[in-house]
């Protein structure tokens, strides 16, 4: 697996004009040792409201994701691209977000803790609320995912707060 993706930034010149701040190839890292999953972190943020300015771009540009799979910040965001090979190995996790999950190439099964399995196919979308799942590639093609992840309350079922869950 050699995904590269294409991260094109815009800012602002001296003069408030909008001009192309970087543009740059990134290719992806493993993203679980071992597990046949690679991908690129896009950019995150780590505040609401985002802070558009040159000085917070280079934090942004680096990502705020330091422990399990989001920012944790409670106003936090991160974007993903992530290339799953057929047969990764699995893990199951739930974060504290929210999740928009959009299949760009091949095909991967969302699986969920009730044994439910979504098929997804390229231009599927799914909005993950904070729940137990783990994503499989039963494909003989890689399957290329985009994340967009923003931080969420945790979530609450009679009472109890249904915290990250993420394999070590």
């Amino acid at each position: 697996m050699t995904l590269i993706v294409r991260r094109v930034v815009t800012g602002h010149d001296a003069n408030g004009k909008a001009v192309v701040a970087s543009d740059e190839r990134l290719t992806a890292v493993s993203r679980r040792i071992g597990a046949n999953i690679s991908g690129c972190e896009m950019w995150s943020t780590d505040r609401m409201p985002v802070d558009n300015s040159a000085e917070a771009a280079a934090a942004q540009r680096a990502g705020f994701v330091k422990r399990y799979n989001y920012v944790g910040s409670g106003e936090g965001t991160t974007f993903r691209i992530t290339e799953w090979a057929p047969g990764h190995a699995r893990f199951t996790h739930r974060t504290e977000t929210v999740d928009y999950a959009i299949l760009l190439s091949g095909e991967i099964d969302l699986e969920l803790e009730n044994n439910e399995v979504v098929h997804l196919k390229p231009g599927d979308v799914v909005i993950q609320r904070g729940t137990t799942h783990t994503w499989v590639n039963r494909g003989s093609v890689p399957a290329v995912t985009a994340f967009i992840l923003i931080d969420a309350k945790a979530a609450e079922v009679n009472g109890k707060l249904l915290r990250t869950l993420f394999p070590a």
